[in-house]
């Protein structure tokens, strides 16, 4: 009897499986997922069965790992490339590497652009910015391993870039794809994008919290997330796997430092000063580097030609441009800054103090010119390796400098690590990452008071000159992305021709006061639109303006064309919402009429119900 009961317990037990099983079948099917991959039917499984923190914590895990794999294999792959071409090749063969591999990796990467990704070339944090401002947070697919391959080519082969945006890119297109993938919300899509993101920039530096703090302080500035935990999630998965995997000399870190003193506070304070002027040097050369590029008459292959032949020539005088640098920064911090000039055509004259210091300045000063032409002649790259390459630099420059003077106990070391994070600051406007990256990158959590003091004086420095990060600052112009303004964030995404009324009432111009009268009366619209034979607006009619003559007795003399009044401003369909709210506040009107360019009649957009959009928005945000 006992072996009855078990059997029918057992047979109930499978029952409810198989029933399950079939349930479960039947979500794939009405999703169109037959031929999905077993682990997406088990992700899709589990998104049906976790609630949705839980998911998302399983999600941030995956993005993390995938992020931080694929910043694993673009590091290695440059590192290698690197090392054969710096360590394995004798240095009168050097020269010659240094003529041809950055020359080629500028024009292999525009070649690469043009025939395998069809030109499309938007590239660095900018790219990810206007992917959440106007593409709801969808990244195309292809870039989950097209930022790889150009990035690998240019700095591989000696551009003067940093590997770290292709790979917040990449990791932003692999956790934005993960969620569309999923079906997840705009809002979920744009938490992973971030994660992916935030995971990449941690594995590059092995530094979780910079991450973090380059997700909240550059890509989501004003956006509030309650359910950040798989931000973090992915940033630590990211770190740890390229603390894993990556070979100690790969890693971005430094194990020699200073203890901090406070007697040398005014060395922080003077190198935050000079950290934030050059900042500024560097942002304004790029600019006028990237004005003079797009200012040539010429097809990309040939400016890809023309960029690779300058960048040649300045890593041939000067070796410390080829690539990240990240060597040349390590060597100042080991003390090993005899064999930076000995690589290099300064070899040849006596090695004194001065020869240091002219050589350390020129190649401060070539830095600003060689990445913008590295990044904007086709190359693909970003500026955090150049603001640190640049910021340690100035960091030694200055130490060299004091020395020189005859001060005592210079702080050699600690002055190069934030002599790093000052120049970050002032050229990508991120101060908290800066600070936490060279804080987990040395081990010096002891130096965070000469961060701060640094980075903040460089920080503010920057914004003095620019409110807007000058790498977004020509797309902000452009209406494509938005400022650091949350409502500005949330505007920018909204679709003005969702808020057009398209049934708006329209009346010829000829019509008589009568046929206006009848409209009225059996319509339901405030507001009327005037227009020709055409359908071309002619002027616009309100109840306010009808109103005097609603009981008149001289109706029949009056025509449209005395009533009707010209519209103080006219929308397009194309104007963005924030413009459109500028030009309803410059004109105090609620409703205005939207017409194409060619003048011809849409309909009327009010004030109110872009504002309602925008609440809604905010109300999905903060849900």
């Amino acid at each position: 009897m006992v072996y009855l009961h078990k059997l029918t317990v057992v047979k109930i037990h499978n029952k409810k499986k198989y029933l399950s099983f079939l349930k479960f079948k039947r979500d794939f099917q009405e999703y169109g997922l037959e031929k999905a991959r077993s682990y997406e039917l088990i992700l899709h499984w589990l998104n049906n069965r976790l609630s949705r923190n839980q998911f998302l914590v399983v999600s941030g895990i995956l993005v993390g790992l995938t992020a931080g794999m694929a910043g694993v294999i673009l590091k290695t792959l440059v590192h290698n490339i690197h090392y054969f071409i710096t360590h394995k090749v004798h240095f009168e063969y050097q020269i010659l590497f240094y003529i041809v591999f950055p020359f080629l990796g500028i024009v292999l990467t525009t070649i690469t652009v043009q025939t395998l990704f069809k030109g499309q070339d938007r590239k660095g944090i900018g790219a990810i910015l206007y992917e959440i401002a106007q593409n709801s947070s969808i990244v195309s697919s292809v870039k989950m391993y097209s930022q790889i391959i150009q990035s690998a080519i240019t700095v591989g082969l000696g551009g003067s870039a940093g590997l770290e945006s292709p790979i917040a890119v990449t990791g932003a297109a692999i956790g934005s794809n993960y969620a569309q993938t999923y079906r997840l919300s705009y809002k979920e899509r744009t938490l992973l994008l971030a994660a992916g993101a935030s995971a990449g920039i941690a594995s590059a530096f092995n530094a979780p919290i910079a991450g973090i703090m380059f997700a909240f302080e550059i890509l989501l500035t004003g956006v509030v997330f309650t359910d950040f935990i798989p931000l973090v999630v992915a940033a630590v998965c990211g770190s740890l796997l390229s603390r894993i995997l990556l070979q100690e000399d790969v890693l971005f870190r430094f194990y020699t430092r200073e203890a901090f003193n406070y007697r040398n506070v005014p060395y922080y304070l003077i190198l935050g000063i000079f950290t934030g002027l050059y900042a500024r040097y560097f942002v304004l050369v790029s600019q006028k580097v990237e004005h003079l590029i797009h200012q040539l008459k010429m097809s990309p292959l040939r400016r890809a030609m023309f960029g690779g032949a300058v960048l040649s020539l300045l890593c041939v005088l000067f070796p410390p441009l080829f690539g990240e640098g990240y060597d040349t920064i390590k060597s100042f911090t080991n003390g090993d800054t005899l064999l930076i000039i000995e690589n290099s055509l300064f070899r040849y004259f006596e090695v004194k103090s001065l020869t240091v210091i002219v050589f350390l300045i020129l190649v401060l000063v070539l830095k600003a010119f060689a990445t913008p032409f590295t990044i904007f002649s086709g190359g693909n790259g970003g500026n955090f390796a150049p603001s640190l390459f640049a910021g340690g630099t100035a960091g030694f420059l200055f130490a060299v400098i004091c020395e020189q003077l005859g001060f005592k106990d210079v702080p050699v070391t600690n002055l190069v690590l934030v002599g790093m994070a000052g120049a970050m600051s002032g050229i990508l406007y991120a101060p908290l990452t800066a600070i936490f990256l060279i804080a987990e990158s040395s081990f010096g959590y002891d130096l965070f008071i000469p961060l701060m003091i640094v980075s903040v004086i460089s920080y503010l420095m920057a914004k003095r000159f620019s409110p807007i990060s000058p790498e977004l600052k020509s797309l902000a112009d452009q209406g494509k992305i938005f400022t650091n303004k949350h409502d500005k964030n949330l505007l920018f995404s909204l679709n003005t021709q969702d808020y057009i009324d398209y049934e708006s009432q329209t009346i010829n111009e000829n019509a008589s006061i009568t046929e206006l009268f009848d409209m009225i009366k059996n319509g339901n619209k405030n507001a009327f639109a005037v227009v020709d034979q055409a359908n071309k607006l002619k002027g616009t009619l309100d109840l306010d303006d009808i109103r005097p003559y609603l009981f008149s007795n001289e109706t029949d003399t009056l025509s449209l064309t005395k009533i009707m009044k010209a519209p103080p401003a006219v929308i397009f369909p194309d104007s963005k919402a924030p413009d459109i709210l500028q030009i309803f506040d410059d004109t105090g009107l609620w409703n205005l009429p939207v017409v194409d360019h060619q003048n011809q009649f849409i309909g009327f957009i009010s004030k109110s119900s872009i504002l309602i959009g925008y609440r809604q928005l905010l109300k999905l945000y903060s849900e």
